[in-house]
């Protein structure tokens, strides 16, 4: 198996609790779920279904805020903003509305499939929690690419794995049959090359920022 980002071979990685085979690139250090694993379209968005999350959850307010404290604000502080990958309640949007002064739109592929984003061109493109349910992420994050102005930003959350073959067959993040795809550092930096980015920020652990050269 050739890994996805990059092209080269990749190391079989067998959860023995799930019977799923993933694949892991020693060169970009991509980690991803055999394609064979992947449940489908429709299975995916019960899953979304059951999620309950909302402005009037603090705890959930104050993750996008410390998100958008550390990935964004820094960067940007107001133009056009799109959120990629909204959810079935766009609550990251709702915050940013209320609180920061940017112009919003939002995409989901399951809640919000209106192409908002063609013909646009934005300061900000956020995405939290969404690339790693994506099976093949590279495209997307080019299309991603596509869409900032010259010295945008495109600021995401995904929980880095650690690159330790022992240590993700316990990992809690890979338990949750719609998160298929798992990044670090060296993936993420490697896929700001070939979009024509480059990483401004990273806590290492799973909050990333690119910005559009």
């Amino acid at each position: 198996m050739t890994c996805k980002i990059c092209g080269k071979e990749t190391v079989l990685v067998y959860d023995k609790q799930f019977a799923i085979n993933y694949y892991r690139c020693e060169n970009c250090e991509f980690l991803f779920m055999d394609d064979d694993a992947l449940i489908s379209f429709d299975e995916e968005r019960a899953v979304y279904d059951t999620h309950e999350n909302s402005i009037e959850n603090q705890g959930y307010v104050d993750m996008f805020k410390n998100f958008l404290d550390k990935c964004v604000l820094p960067f940007k502080q107001k133009g056009r903003l799109l959120d990629y990958g909204s959810g079935p309640e766009p609550v990251l949007i709702q915050v940013i509305n209320r609180d920061y002064k940017f112009e919003t739109d939002h995409y989901d592929l399951h809640y919000s499939p209106d192409k908002v984003y063609e013909g646009q061109l934005y300061d900000v493109i956020v995405s939290t929690e969404v690339v790693e349910h994506i099976g093949d992420p590279l495209p997307v994050f080019k299309l991603i690419a596509k869409h900032l102005k010259p010295g945008g930003i495109f600021a995401f959350m995904t929980l880095y794995h650690l690159n330790n073959d022992e240590h993700f067959s316990d990992w809690w993040y890979r338990r949750d049959e719609t998160h298929i795809s798992f990044f670090t550092l060296k993936t993420l930096e490697y896929i700001s090359k070939e979009c024509d980015c480059e990483v401004i920020y990273s806590d290492h652990k799973r909050l990333t920022t690119f910005r559009k050269l």
